[in-house]
């Protein structure tokens, strides 16, 4: 994971409100083994069956961030909603409510979710309407969302372990990878008759 301190860009505004991880990447896409290649399927059922879907729409083309309506991926615990997303280059989604694990599986792979009061996201969701090329700026390090353009800001909630996860980018392996000292340490002591994934395969009595 990359390390993240600010997300400056152009937003789309989806202007839906209980939208589901079904909807953001719909079933048929999760036969995939690979971990990228899921931005083809973001909100693929919308896309296709309504061409002026924001996302069919040039003027949102290269946007980082969306702005959507409360409880914005609510449903079922798939990772791939959020893999969907950052595929496609969303790298932060702004929202009065989100689902929890949504929530979490989007801090620990890098997605920012923005929870701030639904009048606010209300005003940006009006003004990148407006004017698609209208900048938001989500900042970690101050906690804060704002638009220039419309003098608006506000902070948003971000516990200080995951803001700090967030700024050296540091997902669960790269956590584990700090001790990597420690464990090499450990392992060197390890008696050997415990298990071992390094430990050659044992022969099975009769074979070859």
């Amino acid at each position: 994971m990359e390390p993240i301190k600010t997300i400056t860009g152009t937003a789309v505004p989806i202007d839906r409100s209980d939208i589901d991880t079904d909807q953001i990447i719909p079933a048929v896409w999760l036969k995939r083994v690979e971990r990228t290649g899921f931005g083809a399927g973001l909100f693929s059922s919308w896309r296709e069956n309504d061409p002026d879907f924001v996302l069919n729409r040039p003027e949102y083309q290269g946007a980082t961030v969306i702005v959507a309506g409360p409880n914005f991926g609510v449903g079922s615990s798939r990772e791939h909603a959020v893999w969907a997303l950052m595929d496609y280059g969303f790298r932060a989604v702004i929202s009065s409510r989100f689902g929890d694990i949504f929530r979490n599986n989007a801090t620990k792979s890098g997605l920012i979710p923005v929870v701030v009061e639904q009048g606010f996201a209300e005003e940006i969701m009006s003004a990148i309407e407006v004017n698609p090329a209208t900048e938001v700026i989500v900042d970690i390090e101050s906690r804060t969302v704002s638009v220039p353009a419309l003098r608006l800001s506000t902070t948003f909630p971000l516990d200080d372990f995951t803001r700090y996860r967030l700024m050296e980018g540091l997902d669960d392996i790269g956590l584990t990878l700090r001790n990597d000292d420690q464990i090499g340490q450990y392992e060197v002591r390890r008696p050997a008759w415990l298990p071992s994934v390094d430990h050659p395969e044992p022969r099975v009595a009769g074979a070859g």
